[in-house]
Order: structure tokens, then sequence, then C-alpha cells
């Protein structure tokens, strides 16, 4: 003990003697910059083994390139540009905007009105790829089918189901029509398919990924979860993770454009609680290889959530027409819920979509319900509470006049376009 205590006094001494020659400020900063670097390096380090050396390297180049005279000026100028649009609700300006009820109703005056602000739109018919999907003029042919299906169902809302039991049976048959397309009636897919009808391909990715969330805490008891997704993904994915705690990790596309199966490995942990596939994604119009995204979805047993809400209505029928398609819906091993949107090739009303499940036992984690409220029990399936039964039936009407051999020749003719562009 006596020789532990006299090492120890001589080690005190020749550090203080050795330290002497130091100012105390610079002993006191020492510690604090010492702890600050390693702090530094440790960020670094969990963000490069999160989203990858690639992204970080090119997030900083962009921060650089920020900090350039000029550059984070003219970014924050279009910045408000957006906002300042998007406040003023659209092309409107303060002067014509109204503000207040006219005094005396306008009655039918206001259809003039209408039609008045709707002279101001772009010429849009057949010119605004990725924004309107149907062809034609409104008052013809499937444009006047469609809107005509919504104005007949405009009073109805399904979360009624017991009052307006048209809209209920409608939504279930859009559904089931749509489940038969990606896979029900195959033995792979389990033949459990089930889901709703939602306002649009956002609402539709909102869902399953709340779902999936809700589902992998219920199954493996967690709580800090985490998704995994392509940088080519929709953005409608961040707007998720930012509503529902969840954090993302983002892998580069491999140099063919698509998910690196790899990458999306690397980033599992025990928290990922779902990956994501696109069919095809919006930026490169690229299908991701869902079968081996399936593959591991199967292996570390977590969700793997397909986002059809481009291919939906054309993938089913291009692979009917023999077009090399791979495969990307519920007959996929691991694949346990698809958005697809019915409002683009499904050439429906805008505000149309669906969120299918693999099975009854994932789905139920969609639900909300409340049995506490004093207003008695209130349980409902979807973000919104109150849905518009008009797009339900317009959708309906799209789905059931087209059919299948309408879907097959519209997928045709967008195929042979497609490869006239790849060619060109």
């Amino acid at each position: 003990m006596e020789l532990a205590m006299d090492f120890a006094l001589r080690l005190r001494d020749a550090a203080n003697h050795h330290l002497s020659r130091y100012e105390p400020l610079v002993l006191l900063a020492a510690p604090l910059l010492a702890l600050l670097a390693a702090r530094t390096l440790h960020a670094a380090a969990a963000a490069v083994a999160d989203r990858g050396l690639r992204t970080v390297l090119l997030a900083l180049a962009m921060t650089a390139i920020k900090l350039l005279p000029g550059v984070s000026a003219y970014i924050n100028a279009e910045k408000r540009k957006v906002v300042d649009q998007l406040q003023s609700g659209g092309t409107s300006t303060k002067s014509t905007l109204r503000t207040e009820l006219p005094t005396v109703g306008l009655s039918n005056q206001v259809i003039n009105d209408l039609e008045t602000l709707k002279a101001r739109d772009v010429n849009w018919q057949g010119k605004c790829s990725g924004t309107v999907y149907i062809a034609g003029s409104e008052s013809e042919g499937h444009f006047a089918l469609i809107n005509k299906a919504y104005s007949m169902f405009s009073h109805t809302n399904p979360l009624h189901q017991d009052v307006f039991k048209s809209v209920a049976q409608l939504e279930a048959e859009v559904v089931a029509m749509t489940a038969a397309l990606l896979g029900i009636k195959e033995k792979s897919s389990g033949g459990q398919i089930c889901g709703n009808m939602t306002s649009g391909g956002t609402e539709s990715i909102l869902l399953a990924v709340k779902t999936s969330r809700d589902y992998m805490r219920t199954k493996k008891g967690i709580t800090k979860p985490e998704m995994i997704i392509a940088e080519s993904a929709h953005s409608a994915y961040d707007k998720a993770a930012q509503y529902f705690n969840i954090k993302v990790r983002r892998v580069p596309v491999n140099k063919e454009f698509l998910a690196d199966v790899k990458g999306f490995k690397r980033c599992i942990n025990g928290n990922t609680i779902m990956m994501v596939g696109s069919a095809p994604g919006f930026p490169h119009g690229l299908i991701d290889p869902i079968e081996e995204l399936g593959e591991l979805a199967s292996r570390y047993d977590i969700c793997l959530h397909v986002d059809l809400c481009l291919g939906g209505f054309v993938l089913p029928f291009a692979r009917k027409l023999g077009y090399p398609i791979p495969p990307f819906d519920f007959c996929v091993k691991g694949v346990t819920s698809i958005s697809t949107d019915v409002h683009k090739y499904g050439l429906a009303p805008k505000g149309t979509s669906i969120v299918l499940y693999k099975n009854h036992e994932i789905r139920k984690h969609q639900f909300v319900a409340v049995t506490e409220w004093t207003g008695g029990l209130y349980v409902s399936p979807t973000i919104a509470g109150s849905r518009p039964g008009g797009l339900i039936a317009g959708a309906w009407a799209a789905m059931t006049s087209l059919g299948l051999n309408g879907y097959m020749e519209n997928t045709g003719h967008i195929m042979e376009v497609s490869k006239k562009i790849q060619r060109g």
C-alpha cells in the first residue's frame, strides 16, 4: 500500500512539474477543446455510418456552396416566392381576393364568377404530364362520366356508413378490384389483402408508415423507430417521418439509379421498422429491386412498403401485355403494404388513392378508436374523419367504365410512347 501511495505522489509531482510551464487558462481550455473535438469526430463518424460517406460529403459541399456570396440570398428569395404564393392562394392579388361574405348572396352568378376564375388557368389539356392524366374535354367522354358520378354522391360521407351504405359498398369494391390487380388471387400473397381509399398518394404513404410503426411497436417493442429509403423515394416519406417521429436512413441509389440493396442491408438495426421500394420512382421512372428488398425484409422480419402510386394502374396491365416487368406486388414475399393512386393512370378524379396491406393483422394498426369520448364511440380508418363520397364514386365509375380492356389499351399506348422516348 505504501509503495502504491509513494508512486502516486511521485506521479502527481511529475505531472505538476510538467504542467507548470503552461498558463492556467490553457490548462482549463485544453480538456474542453479535446472534448469538443471528440464530440465532433463522433458526430462525423455517426453521420457517415448513418447516411454514407458520399451523402455526407455532398451535404458538406452544398453547405459550402451556400456560403458563397449571393447563393444563400438567392435560395432564400426563391423560398419566399413559393411561401408567398401559397399564402396568397395562388395568382390572386390582395386587390381581387374576396375576404368577406357578400352582403347579398350572388345566387347563380357564382357560376359565372367561377368560370371567369377558371379561364385564367393554364391551358393544360394534354400538356401537363404528371399533373392531369385524363385527356380530352371536361364536358365529354370519360371526364363527363366521372364528373356526373361525383355529383351524384357529392353529399355523402363514408364516415356515416349506416346512412350512406352505397358509398361504403363502392369503396369496398374499389379496394377489392385493386387488390385483385395486385395479387390477392395468387396463393403467394396469402389471399387476405385489405385496405382503404385515401385522399392521395401522400395520405396513403402516411398511413402505411404510421401503421408499420405501430405494428412493429406491438410486434417487437420498437420505441425509437427508423425506416430505410432510397434517395429517390418520394418526399412524402420525409413528411411521414416528421409527423410520426421516425428516423430516416437515406441510402444513395446505385449506378443504375435503383435502390441499393447492399446499402439498405448495412442500415438495418434493432430499431428498423420498415424499408421502402418504388415501382417506379418519380425521379427516374425506374422499378426498384422489390424482390431483393422483400428477401431482406423477410430475413430481418421488418415491413416493406412498395410505392406504386405512379405505377399501380400501369404495371399490372403491362405485365399482362407481355412486357418484362419485374415482380412488384403482394406476390413478393416480404411486401407488407402498397400505395397506389387511382387519380393518376387509374383516370379517377383528383383526390383518390388506395393503401393496401397484406392482411388484417397489419391493417388494424391503421385505425384510430376513441372509446372515452363523451360524444360516443369514434372510430376512423384514415387520417381524415369525414371523407368525400363523391370521390369514391368517381373512382368506382372510372375503374368500372374502363374495365380491363380499357386499361390494357391505355397501357399499350403508354408503353409504346415510353419506348419511343427511350429511343430518342
